[in-house]
């Protein structure tokens, strides 16, 4: 059972968090640097490298991903500067997906040399979270064949529905990005783009699918809940933490 340090850091421009998010991976690959050069081949692998599970909302964003196509973003930036929207290239995987409030955003910083060097089970234990999430709600949730993310009827044509989208980075097996899932998510601002680069397929959120606004906090609670089953760790939640990562973007 590995500790997950969680931090809540509100709402926050996607580029500061960004900038965060790069400061703790630095941390632990520089750990990771310093054992490999003074390590023999056969010790056991014992590096005090730090996990991190962090939530947040993001300001309205676009963000492309570095196998991403920009005429998947369907505005100018005329266009982007009426709806108040941010668009910035990332060193994601995926393609383009919309960030704003009522979305939880969801960055794990995980060594997986602690986990399972496995990348695409990674994925997936991504996914199990939150369908276990959904679950709660019951609602059936699962995958498309070739795609992540999370979807809702992904074998009934006509209606399958994204209602998680996920993009990471790994490396030296330490994770980056993670996920987006729409809760109370304003939906139309996916209208301006081709989510994930999937054109015929659509978007959804917890609300469209109750039927009901949802308290946000709520799911917070259960995101953490299942992610300390999935992962099989002790998510660690300091409710006087100061979230640094304002300190952290601007040193």
């Amino acid at each position: 059972m590995r500790d997950v340090q969680f931090e809540d850091l509100g709402e926050i421009a996607y580029d500061k968090a960004w900038a965060y998010q790069e400061s703790l991976m630095k941390a632990n690959l520089d750990l990771k640097a310093d054992w490999y050069k003074t390590s023999a081949p056969n010790d056991v692998y014992n590096i005090p490298t730090k996990h991190h599970l962090l939530f947040c909302e993001h300001p309205h964003v676009y963000t492309l991903g570095k196998s991403g196509h920009m005429e998947n973003l369907l505005v100018n930036d005329t266009r982007l500067k009426e709806l108040n929207v941010s668009f910035f290239k990332t060193n994601r995987g995926g393609d383009i997906t919309y960030h704003g409030p009522q979305q939880i955003v969801g960055y794990p910083i995980l060594d997986l040399e602690y986990f399972e060097t496995d990348l695409g089970k990674y994925m997936r234990n991504l996914e199990e979270v939150i369908i276990r999430v959904l679950a709660h709600y019951n609602i059936h949730a699962g995958r498309l064949p070739g795609s992540t993310g999370v979807w809702l009827d992904p074998d009934i044509k006509g209606k399958a529905r994204k209602i998680c989208a996920m993009g990471v980075r790994c490396s030296r097996w330490v994770t980056l990005h993670g996920f987006a899932f729409n809760i109370n998510t304003d939906l139309r601002y996916f209208d301006y783009i081709v989510p994930c680069g999937i054109t015929d397929k659509s978007v959804t959120s917890l609300e469209k699918e109750l039927g009901r606004s949802v308290n946000i906090q709520e799911v917070k609670d259960l995101l953490i809940e299942k992610f300390e089953e999935v992962f099989q760790c002790d998510i660690l939640v300091d409710i006087n933490k100061t979230p640094n990562c304002m300190q952290a973007t601007e040193q």
